[in-house]
């Protein structure tokens, strides 16, 4: 989901990491460890512990832990028995060091790589190949992203207000439920204030032209995006179950063909002046332009903002440990008489701080994939390693971001971790939008076009949130309790 122009390079040195021992500048060369097993055997045997016998993390674990390496061969899913033309073997990259070469372009090839080498049908995308599939070296890159920027610079004096708006019919719903049922599920209330504040700002377009658009956009948004990935999806249902009919074969487009129709006829109709900026400005056709639009809209923004704002909910709101009272304090003291806005978070350490953590410890996207350009030395640690092109890495975001090299006490939630001097160089290793948090997306590079508004969109959510209320208080997907501002 999701949102100035310098070209991103190689993550700085080894030796300038905090609390990282110093490494020799070129470590032995070595065999990567690892097997993909026999065909058909090892990709099926790999999908199972994946899904089903152990879990990602457990499974990215459990094999670190065997080859005593943060690089290794396995396998990934999807895989047998309909995905023929899909090939599952990897090498896992799951230290900072080695992670970073997944943004290092002239290393790697991001053409058609999103979920490793499985590639959703293109006709979710109305048979166009839209950003996400498109690699820097494609001169449509260039075009498709600078189209996203120009909306996101465009709607930027809208964002803030837009959003706040609908966190007001967001928690007036919240609080009415708890009043009459004890307890407010927020996912749908949520989801339904992201849709309709992302529509009006991405698109210029107000839902409420259409009834069927403002009640049923949101879910028609989750069904096109779960179709892409429930092949690659962990759900945890009743085992054998999932295993047979979600991540067996992919779904076809015909199941969410006429709500995805919807949604593209609506913004055709009331998102004219985006659309014919990307016509005229940015040469691309009224189709690609529209199906573009909807991609951003709705797998980056949409699905990237359902994710991650529930995990600030839920970490936060189950908390014992006196946050909630350090980051309201924080908030009300910035704020003060003046409106919520990008200049008044920016200056809220402790808010941002708690962002990147949890983007650090509960990273929304948890996988990056890319595909080597060509023969490449690949460096972790203490270990080199020959990559060969075509080949396809695979980075696992969640044990990369919690390198004890790198991160002190790295399987702790620390909110504070990222102020002071110490907090803003760890920002140099912070990998979550294609990129380093101090990585600036640009036409040269696939850093997400929309990373500063994702973390500024949180903090005021947490603004906002600290702005209503005294406190609140979560029991999985419900909030419990809220105490007013006094």
């Amino acid at each position: 989901m999701a949102m100035t122009m310098l070209k991103m390079m190689t993550p700085p040195p080894a030796s300038s990491m905090p609390s990282l021992t110093p490494t020799p500048p070129m470590p032995q060369i070595r065999t990567i460890p690892g097997t993909h097993g026999l065909p058909l055997i090892g990709p099926l045997s790999d999908r199972l512990d994946y899904f089903w016998f152990q879990g990602p993390e457990t499974f990215f674990r459990k094999r670190m832990e065997k080859y005593k390496s943060t690089v290794f061969r396995t396998n990934i899913p999807p895989a047998f028995p309909f995905f023929p033309s899909v090939n599952p073997n990897v090498i896992a990259v799951l230290d900072c060091k080695s992670f970073s070469h997944l943004f290092d372009m002239d290393l790697v090839d991001k053409k058609n790589v999103l979920v490793g080498d499985f590639m959703p049908s293109v006709s979710f995308t109305g048979n166009i190949r839209v950003s996400v599939y498109l690699d820097p070296s494609e001169s449509k890159h260039a075009l498709v992203k600078n189209f996203a920027t120009d909306i996101l610079k465009r709607s930027s004096g809208i964002w803030a207000s837009e959003f706040v708006s609908n966190l007001d019919v967001m928690w007036n719903t919240i609080e009415k439920d708890i009043t009459s049922k004890g307890s407010a599920s927020f996912p749908v209330p949520l989801q339904r204030c992201i849709f309709r504040f992302l529509i009006k700002c991405l698109v210029g377009a107000d839902t409420s032209n259409s009834p069927e658009i403002a009640d049923n956009g949101f879910a028609m948004l989750d069904a096109w995006l779960a179709l892409q990935l429930l092949p690659t999806v962990k759900i945890g249902i009743l085992q054998p179950l999932e295993e047979i009919f979600l991540h067996s074969f992919a779904y076809p487009f015909f199941l969410v063909k006429g709500s995805y129709q919807k949604l593209y006829d609506f913004v055709k109709k009331e998102g004219r002046e985006v659309i014919e900026r990307g016509e005229t400005q940015f040469q691309l056709g009224e189709e690609e332009t529209i199906h573009n639009l909807l991609f951003v809209l709705g797998f980056n923004a949409f699905g990237g903002f359902s994710v991650f704002l529930p995990s600030l909910i839920t970490t936060l709101g189950s908390g014992k440990t006196g946050l909630q009272d350090k980051l309201r304090q924080e908030v009300r003291e910035k704020v003060g008489s003046s409106s919520l806005g990008f200049d008044s978070v920016r200056e809220m350490e402790l808010v941002q701080s708690f962002v990147y953590e949890t983007l650090r410890y509960n990273p929304p996207v948890p996988l990056q994939f890319a595909r080597a350009r060509k023969d490449f030395i690949l460096s972790s640690y203490d270990s080199s390693y020959e990559i060969k092109k075509g080949e396809l890495l695979c980075g696992y975001q969640l044990l990369a971001m919690r390198d004890p090299k790198v991160f002190d006490e790295p399987e702790t939630f620390q909110p504070e971790r990222f102020t002071k001097e110490k907090g803003q160089q760890l920002l140099n290793y912070l990998y979550w939008s294609n990129g380093p948090q101090t990585g600036s997306p640009s036409t040269s590079n696939k850093q997400c076009a929309a990373k500063d508004h994702v973390v500024v969109t949180a903090c005021l959510f947490l603004a906002d949130l600290f702005l209503r209320y005294d406190s609140f208080t979560t029991d999985g997907s419900s909030i419990t309790a809220v105490e007013k501002a006094k």
